[in-house]
């Protein structure tokens, strides 16, 4: 079994400020303010979070290769 990376660094699009933080293992991050230039991060169609679209690695359960919470996800 592989090892699951729980910390991703977030950066953002539009002024590429990055952070690292720790990802949920329980839920999925569908929204985030970047810190510096306060855009909120929403995933790119077909991504289930912010870490599939923004971060340097994928959630802990498409790490794994397994569902994420998309088929959940409200649109918007």
């Amino acid at each position: 079994m592989s090892t699951i990376i729980l910390d991703a660094t977030l950066t953002c699009p539009h002024c590429k400020h990055a952070k690292t933080e720790r990802m949920p293992t329980d839920a999925c991050l569908w929204f985030y303010e970047c810190e510096n230039c306060h855009s909120l991060l929403k995933p790119k169609p077909g991504d289930c979070c912010v870490y599939c679209s923004y971060g340097s690695v994928k959630c802990p359960p498409m790490q794994l290769q397994s569902s994420c919470c998309r088929d959940t996800q409200e649109t918007a």
